[in-house]
């Protein structure tokens, strides 16, 4: 991409997050140096499938967030619905592809004496691209899937389990067809992308090999989505606020911190604070903190939130449990994982295929 061009879009995308308020400052910062890396890419391919993978997450994220607020409660107390997103969230879904951009920019320019173009398997470096269009398409099918499959009337079906039971909307795990669909067209939207915009080599630029690379591309990414949904409903506490039955969310993608006393998932026994509300011991007597203490908790004390520090443990005044899962990562952790392993196991999948020797890269 051109200096210049690759500028003023770097400079349009920081600005539309700012503008809409979608990033934290840090994540602002975050969002402009990553898509520096991108834009500085010779192929327009990886800025084009980041912008599009931005552009369409944050459409879906303005379409569900009047009725998830309604299904899901924040940690904080309120009603739930996704705030701006920080520096943690934009890695998550975009640090794995920045890196291999990079490295596909460096071997590029090692061989600046061959084509550059894309050559399903000719050149050792098309498994790099492999891996950054893994991502974009496992990432945009994870938020199409989460943030429109909460929109679903039927309730969803917990993946972990054996016998798929239901689960509260947001349940990390939980899957709906409606949401497989979205995430079937978040994916499709990277891959169709990744086929019009990637500078295929003369041999490879037939319409049946771009139909086939999209077709690859779209259900390598639901792919991931449901893999997503299934280290979720493994690796992350889901937590549920036991009077109305809601999910908590926590801010930002963290962890909802549970009662040390509380890891098994469907435990009664999980009293869950937020991050903001963790070590929190003096708090105000009126009657409107006080409930919104009782939803918070309190880590630091071992009792619910808005009792008198010290009191003993009492399930019997707790007001939250987990519902699945083990409280070992949060949601930002899922994803990195989960677009880890995707670009990981695409480029694997691409390299095994077309006897790819990759050794040759950095040769």
């Amino acid at each position: 991409m051109k200096p210049i061009i690759g500028i003023l879009a770097v400079a349009g995308l920081v600005y539309r997050a700012w503008a809409r308020k979608s990033l934290t400052p840090l994540g602002l910062v975050v969002a402009g140096a990553s898509a520096t890396a991108h834009v500085l890419h010779p192929w327009s391919t990886p800025f084009a499938l980041l912008a599009v993978f931005y552009y369409g997450g944050t459409k879906v994220t303005r379409v569900k967030h009047d009725i998830k607020a309604q299904k899901t409660l924040s940690a904080t107390g309120a009603e739930g619905g996704e705030g701006p997103r920080n520096h943690i969230q934009v890695l998550a879904n975009s640090v794995v592809a920045t890196v291999l951009s990079v490295a596909h920019a460096v071997v590029l320019s090692k061989n600046s004496t061959t084509d550059s173009c894309f050559s399903l398997g000719q050149s050792p470096a098309d498994i790099l691209m492999v891996g950054i269009v893994a991502n974009y398409a496992a990432v945009a099918a994870d938020t199409f899937s989460s943030e429109l499959g909460i929109l679903s009337k039927s309730k969803p079906r917990l993946i972990t389990s054996l016998t798929l039971r239901e689960v509260p909307s947001g349940t990390n795990g939980g899957v709906t067809a409606a949401g497989l669909g979205a995430g079937l067209l978040g994916s499709f939207t990277i891959a169709l992308t990744s086929a019009l915009v990637l500078p295929f080599c003369q041999s490879k630029s037939g319409i049946q090999d771009r139909a086939l690379w999209t077709v690859a591309m779209t259900f390598w990414g639901l792919l991931g989505s449901v893999l997503d949904s299934v280290l979720g409903g493994l690796l992350q506490a889901s937590v549920v606020d036991k009077r109305s039955g809601k999910v908590v969310e926590g801010s930002g993608g963290r962890k909802v911190l549970i009662h040390p006393g509380s890891t098994k998932p469907g435990s009664t026994s999980g009293n869950a604070s937020s991050a903001e509300s963790s070590g929190r011991t003096d708090l105000r007597s009126t009657e409107a903190v006080a409930n919104a203490a009782t939803l918070r908790g309190s880590r630091a004390t071992g009792t619910s939130a808005g009792t008198h520090t010290g009191r003993p443990h009492d399930e019997s005044h707790e007001s939250r449990r987990v519902e699945t899962g083990h409280d070992w990562l949060d949601n930002n952790g899922v994803n990195l994982l989960m677009a880890f392993l995707m670009s990981v196991g695409a480029m694997g999948i691409s390299q095994w295929a077309w006897g790819v020797d990759l050794r040759e890269l950095w040769a």
